[in-house]
Order: C-alpha cells, then structure tokens, then sequence
C-alpha cells in the first residue's frame, strides 16, 4: 500500500511516537523473552502423564518406574545422607577435571586464533583428537594414571579441552577484522587490541562452547565413575542397574538431570555478568 501524501504530494513527517515504534522494534524485536514456568509446567505435565500411565496400566512397570516412587527414592537418598555421600565426590571430579580441560582448551584456542605458527602446528592434533570417542581412552588413562581419581580427572579433562579449544579457536576467528582495523588505526598497542577487542568480541562464542564442554564433562564423569569407584552418581547408577533397581536408577538420572540444569543455570549468570555489553 502506497505511503500517505499531503496535498503538495511530499510525505507527512514522522511523528515522534511512531519513530520510538520502530526503533524499540529493531532494537529489541528478536530478544528472546524468558518464560521460566513454560518449562516447569513442560516438566509437570509429562510427569503427570507418566504416573497416570503407570497407574492405569498403560505403560509397562518394567520400563519406567512411577514417577512418585523415585521422588520418595530420593527422599530417602537425602535423610539417608547417601545423597551427599554421592553427590560431593562427583561435583568434586567435575569441578577438578572440567577446569583443567576449559582453563587449558581456551588458552589453547586463543593462542590458535591469534597465531599463526601455533594453528599452523596444533589444529591438525586437535581435528585428530577431537572425533575420538574418549570414553575409549579411559582403559588408556587406568594404564597411565591408576583406577584412582587421576584417570577420572583425565578422561574428564581431555572431554571438555577439545570442544573448548574448537568453539575458542572459531570466537576468535569470526570477530569483526574492521574492529580490529580501527584500534590498529587508533595507534592501540597489539596486547591492547587483544584484551579489548578480541578476547571480548569471542567471548559469546567462548562461552557457548563452554556450555557444550561441561555436558560432555558430565556423560564421562558418569562413565568414569563405573570403573573403581566406591562413591559417585555414576557408581551409584551402576549399582541399580545391575540390581534392576528402576527406582533407583531413575532417581540417578533424576539426580543427573538436576546437576545439568543447575550449570546451565550458572553459565547463564556467568554470561549476563560477563556479556552486559550485548544489553
């Protein structure tokens, strides 16, 4: 539809209000809006489903145990203490093994993005290393490190440093070059134009990796405590399988499930804090 004219055929100006319209929409039109009880209320629906299918007999007892029983399942777990018992050794080889690999993966990844001799000697070992099943190499790690916690701390750290080295790498490289013209125009020094340039204009790609680091960090936390553990969420699953114990088992998962959404959690305060520039 044509645009309006006055009488002379020129357009009338823009009003004020119909000017703060457009530009409120541009800026924020594609914000993506929080709905914290959408997913709360995904969550209870499908729980909901799941116990009345169990208690109507439309879902098999021997595939998935009733939703009630594995929340009295961790209940117990919590007055027990075998929660904590569990639960802290766990935190602590995820902590400890997560750490080594993201401190090591981002310097790495940084210095692959800003130098060429060191992509030009690194990047082929880490596209050799990174389709590498590690759950693999944990038999490698016993051999190297003993059944102790230095094989669960490797195998967690080698999972979570080669998605951190590729997401940093690939941050850095996809920063705007024109930015990095200007400060170079400007007379900024190279450490300069580092530390306030690059290093944030990769940091949201930093950190979405980071993301997909410590989700890999918890599949093999869960593989490493199977072998030779006495405590942990993973040897705690191990022991209700091979129970057949669903309750339990679920209430492992269940315990899993938690400890994802709490990082994630985190790592979305780590990125408002960090990425308050983006606002």
């Amino acid at each position: 539809m044509a645009d309006a004219t006055d009488s002379h055929g020129s357009k009338p100006p823009r009003t004020d209000a119909a000017a703060s319209r457009e530009i409120r929409f541009r800026g924020g039109g594609f914000r993506p809006q929080s709905n914290r009880w959408a997913g709360i209320a995904v969550f209870i629906v499908l729980i909901a489903l799941v116990e009345i299918g169990l208690r109507q007999g439309w879902i098999s007892a021997l595939t998935l145990p009733r939703p009630s029983a594995v929340g009295a399942t961790l209940w117990q777990l919590w007055e027990s203490g075998n929660l904590t018992r569990h639960l802290f050794p766990s935190l602590s080889r995820l902590a400890v093994g997560g750490a080594m690999g993201a401190l090591a993966g981002i310097a790495i990844g940084v210095a692959i993005g800003l130098f060429g001799l060191a992509r030009a000697g690194l990047v082929p070992l880490v596209a050799a290393i990174f389709p590498i099943p590690k759950i693999a190499l944990l038999p490698l790690f016993v051999i190297w490190f003993g059944i102790g916690e230095g094989s669960k701390y490797a195998l967690i750290a080698l999972g979570t440093f080669t998605p951190t080295v590729v997401a940093t790498f690939g941050a850095v490289d996809n920063v705007d070059r024109t930015l990095i013209r200007m400060g170079q125009s400007f007379g900024l020094t190279w450490w300069s134009i580092v530390r306030k340039i690059v290093l944030p204009g990769a940091m949201p790609g930093i950190l979405s990796g980071l993301r997909v680091s410590l989700a890999i960090a918890i599949i093999l936390l869960v593989a490493a405590e199977m072998l030779g553990a006495q405590a942990g969420i993973g040897a705690y699953i191990l022991e209700a399988g091979s129970l057949y114990d669903l309750d339990r088992l679920f209430a492992g998962v269940v315990i899993l499930s938690a400890l994802g959404v709490t990082l994630s959690w985190a790592m979305g305060l780590l990125e408002k804090r960090v990425l308050r520039w983006r606002a």
